[in-house]
């Protein structure tokens, strides 16, 4: 191979086994450290853009966002909580009335942010009012970055388009 000073790289583990994308990931960064490459890279595996120094959010097309893995992480407001409790309903009013944080339901859990989650969390266990079932803590990841910024894992017009594509295909008999 040639000796470029940029490198396209458009989804370059796509398909791959873990062992072989750990390989290529390991290839890419000795290249750019012994070449001094500037690197593009497209990909849809957020674990993979942590490798980037700088990342563009795209969506429909425009860029949304473009910044470091960490201050992109940093703008989706803290870190992660998720909760189950016996009363998920109570809880949400409880976390908005008792704590002012905002709060959503999702796959039968509760999530909201907040700063220093690790600070926070032993106050917040032993002060909450209902018996909790279950608690977890996460940095953002690049994948919540993209949904907080899109807004959808799968968009609505994609599901709308899948839904038309099934019922054509029962007209057709298939």
């Amino acid at each position: 191979m040639h000796h470029p000073k940029v490198l396209f790289l458009d989804e370059p583990t796509l398909g791959l086994d873990p062992q072989t994308r750990n390989r290529i990931w390991d290839h890419v960064r000795e290249l750019r450290k012994k070449e001094n490459l500037a690197i593009f890279m497209t990909t849809h595996y957020m674990d993979e853009a942590e490798n980037c120094d700088r990342i563009a959010v795209i969506d429909y097309g425009k860029i949304v966002a473009l910044d470091t893995p960490d201050n992109l992480k940093d703008a989706v407001g803290g870190d992660v909580v998720t909760i189950k409790t016996e009363d998920n309903e109570k809880a949400l009013g409880v976390l908005k009335d008792q704590y002012n944080l905002p709060s959503h339901q999702e796959n039968g859990a509760i999530r909201f942010t907040v700063p220093h989650g690790e600070e926070f969390l032993p106050g917040f266990v032993s002060g909450f009012p209902l018996p909790l079932i279950s608690i977890g803590l996460h940095r953002p990841t690049l994948e919540d970055v993209f949904l907080k910024l899109t807004g959808h894992a799968i968009r609505d017009q994609e599901v709308s388009q899948m839904q038309d594509l099934k019922r054509s295909m029962r007209m057709r008999g298939h």
